[in-house]
């Protein structure tokens, strides 16, 4: 091999027939910025993104943090390069596992060539070498007084090599001069610069977008007395990278910040709204970065403090959701609601806090802890407002006439003597005490007991018997004792306000509803939320969405979602914690209930059991949907006792609608008996094609009482003649073959005709859902489900159930 001769030429110092490809930053870094540029006005433009000279080929790489490659060290002056390029010497190659750390390149094995660790500042060079004649893929690594050359098996693996030490240098770089800024000017050029060489990398990894983030998180952090206009110019500067990447903790932080302070600046709209609907769309878990979900309250908080206020936050949720009927990322509205009931919360969260320290709400509504049994110290104390003539400790006799009004509520006190003990709001007491506080710097907590309770315990003690009231008048006087009531600051009563009306917007989308009303099943909101007026406003009009919506998924839903555990159905009826409507949305509730498929002794049992007291109270006021219900109860025979029976009947008595119902009532009741009595015929066959009308129009002509078997087979019956087939109490054989004979009839039938033995089911659209209610009849001893839905579950659980049946067909089902 030849050498150039000499060294005084400038062709000397370059390698012959080699070929140099060397990447430059588009923008230089802080310490090598001109000083011309110093006065230099920014704007807040978009990042611009310029062509990476190196990637012209589309190609894209895997950012390397490891891996094997040959690599060879040469030290010599940089003026004989050339002539050391093409020595012999290149031969000697050592194989290496290189670590490509944060601040320099490291072997696994520091031996040899790298006994010791290259920090990325002391690299001066980075270029890609080849040979025409003998083709060797190089990366070459120029640092003073030497040059590290890479060797890899192929030009791909060269270029991943390059390009990973080329991020990792720069990288180390900005990171290095970010953290000591002295202009901000000159800092906000070298933050576009960063932003530019992170979208115009070839390399593909969640770090390349994540590394320049962090660095200016960390800058923003550790410099909290930047302008409003430096914050927006940073904030524009990167919002390129924040199209396809979530924001870092610190950044999210930084994003509130400016939400709190400058709602109404245009950097909110125009960079933060796209942050935020990835957010939403993409986002799989807030509990891993919970200020992403913090972000998103203030973004939507800053929304709300626009001149249009809640209508841009209407056309937010609307575009989220999209232009169709159905949204197509499921992801939205899980994220929405968990936004919602952070925010939710947050406004209580002071008060919940403080209870590990002050007596509980339950505790202070039953009046049963005493102030000396609470752990010191107590952040929230309880006072008493200063009467306006009698001492504190006077007591007032005894009045049928309920409480004067209370004076207004004085300053809190410093000295503790005027504070009452908890004892003092005992129910015990002859006299109704005045409302009792909780104050804190933020909330504001009272109390208020109900006169009419006080009334009733007076005329009880008055009349001087120690018997209970009787139920009817227990219904006329409310079942809720106390009254929560609980004041919020002005800020916190905005955001509760504003999330509530998210929640009923939520409401309006059809696809959204099931889901919702899943996710709003457990009730996921504290006791304080359901207590504030204008919050049970807003939910009551969701809740009213859910008894509306026609479809079992949804209206289910009111239900608890478990036993033992209150559902809406509950906290709206009389008496509950939401009530704020005498039991309408209750009534209604029940009404969409019984009118699908929970028209079930099961359904009545558990109203007669827990909600008995407001059902009677909606009917003695009349309620058409609560007379149909009591009057169910009488003919399902659901009342036992008596007593409650008569006191059933009397209520009816009391409107002209009960009345009414509950004659109807007693002359079904006397058909049914009359109809036993005559008695029948024992079986009867109709003919095919008849109808529900045909059917009833039949039974209805003539004694059935004893009709033992019945052919409805081929007919055009439905579920709703199983209404007539209920009156037939000694049906033991019953054949339904090739009806659209349902669910719904089943599970009636499953109720009233416990006789029957022999069900033929053939051909029916009867699924799981109706064929699980016929393991109430024991009876059963022959079953045919030919060619119906039954699964093989369901099939196993009706054996087990049924210790009569004998005879099955199963042919053409999963069971089979």
């Amino acid at each position: 091999m030849d050498f150039n001769g000499g060294g005084g030429g400038g062709g000397a110092n370059e390698l012959h027939n080699n070929q140099f490809y060397q990447c430059e930053e588009n923008k230089p870094l802080l310490g090598e910025m001109s000083e011309g540029n110093n006065n230099s006005k920014l704007s807040a433009g978009p990042c611009k993104r310029s062509l990476h000279h190196c990637s012209s080929s589309g190609m894209r790489y895997k950012l390397l943090h490891e891996g094997d490659i040959q690599v060879c060290v040469v030290k010599h002056p940089r003026t004989f390069l050339s002539k050391i390029l093409t020595s012999k010497f290149l031969r000697r190659w050592e194989p290496h596992h290189l670590a490509l750390t944060d601040s320099s390149l490291t072997s696994a094995t520091p031996t040899g060539y790298m006994e010791t660790s290259l920090s990325y500042s002391s690299i001066e060079d980075l270029q890609l070498l080849s040979w025409d004649n003998a083709p060797k893929y190089c990366v070459q690594l120029s640092f003073p007084g030497g040059t590290v050359l890479l060797q890899a098996a192929n030009s791909y693996l060269r270029d991943q090599w390059f390009h990973s030490l080329q991020w990792k240098k720069k990288i180390y770089k900005y990171r290095k001069v970010l953290n000591n800024p002295s202009r901000w000017d000159v800092v906000l050029k070298e933050i576009r610069a960063l932003v530019d060489m992170a979208l115009t990398s070839p390399l593909q990894d969640e770090s390349i977008h994540q590394a320049p983030l962090h660095i200016i998180s960390t800058l923003l952090a550790e410099n909290s007395n930047l302008s409003p206009q430096d914050h927006e110019n940073i904030i524009v500067a990167i919002a390129p990278l924040l199209e396809n990447n979530h924001p870092p903790p610190d950044l999210c932080e930084f994003f509130c910040k400016h939400c709190r302070e400058r709602p109404r600046s245009m950097v909110v709209i125009e960079v933060f709204t796209p942050v935020v609907q990835r957010i939403l769309k993409h986002n799989m878990d807030f509990g891993k970065c919970p200020r992403l979900r913090l972000f998103t309250q203030e973004y939507i908080l800053a929304l709300n403090e626009l001149n249009a206020g809640m209508e841009v936050v209407k056309k937010f949720v609307h575009s989220m959701h999209g232009p169709t009927g159905q949204c197509p990322h499921p992801r939205v509205l899980p994220n929405l609601v968990a936004v919602c009931l952070a925010a939710i919360y947050s406004c209580y969260e002071e008060f919940i806090n403080s209870r590990d320290n002050s007596p509980s709400l339950k505790e202070i509504r039953n009046g049963c802890q005493q102030q000396n049994d609470r752990k010191p110290p107590m952040p929230l104390r309880l006072l008493r407002p200063e009467p306006p003539t009698p001492p504190p400790a006077t007591l007032l006799p005894l009045s049928t006439n309920p409480s004067p009004p209370q004076p207004p509520l004085p300053a809190p006190l410093s000295n503790p003597a005027p504070s009452i003990p908890i004892s003092s709001l005992t129910p015990s007491l002859p006299l109704s005490p005045p409302p009792s506080v909780v104050n804190s710097s933020e909330i504001l907590v009272e109390l208020e007991r109900n006169n009419n309770s006080a009334n009733t315990r007076r005329k009880g003690e008055q009349s001087g018997g120690d018997s209970e009231p009787n139920l009817i008048d227990c219904l006329l006087v409310s079942p809720a004792v106390n009254t929560l009531s609980i004041q919020l600051p002005a800020q916190a009563d905005r955001v509760l306000g504003c999330f509530a009306l998210i929640l009923k917007m939520l409401s309006g989308y059809d696809d959204w509803r099931p889901a919702l009303a899943s996710l709003l099943q457990p009730i996921p909101f504290p006791k304080e939320a359901l207590a504030h007026a204008k919050f049970t406003k807003e939910l009551k009009y969701v809740i009213q969405r859910f008894a509306e919506d026609p479809r079992q998924e949804v209206h289910s839903c009111l239900l608890s979602v478990r036993s033992g555990k209150d559902g809406w159905f509950q906290l709206y009826s009389p008496g509950g914690v939401a009530c704020d409507d005498d039991g309408e949305l209750f009534a209604s509730m029940v009404h969409i209930l019984m009118g699908s498929c929970y028209k079930t002794k099961k359904f009545l049992l558990s109203l007669a059991e827990n909600k008995l007291g407001p059902c009677m109270l909606l009917a003695l006021r009349g309620n058409q949907t609560m007379v149909e219900i009591l009057c169910l109860m009488l003919e399902y025979n659901i009342i036992e006792n008596k007593d409650t029976q008569l006191q059933i009947i009397s209520t009816l008595e009391s409107t002209q609608v009960g009345l009414r119902m509950y004659e109807q009532l007693c002359d079904r009741q006397r058909e049914l008996k009359e109809l036993q009595r005559k008695g029948g015929p024992t079986r009867l066959t109709l003919p095919s094609k008849s109808t529900d009308a045909d059917l009833a129009r039949l039974l209805s002509s003539g004694s059935f009482g004893n009709l033992e078997n019945l052919s409805l087979a081929f007919t055009n019956v439905t579920s709703a003649c199983a209404e007539q087939l209920i009156k037939l109490p000694s049906l033991k054989q019953l054949n339904l073959w090739s009806t659209q004979f349902g669910d719904a009839g089943l599970r009636l039938l499953s109720e009233h005709l416990a006789c029957l033995q022999v069900l033929n089911l053939c051909e029916t659209p009867v699924t799981d859902a109706g064929l699980l209610a016929l393991s109430s009849m024991k009876s059963l001893c022959s079953l045919n489900m030919n060619s119906t839905k039954l699964t093989a579950d369901t099939y196993e659980d009706l054996k087990a159930k049924l210790p009569n049946l004998k005879d099955v067909d199963v042919r053409y089902t999963e069971a089979w």
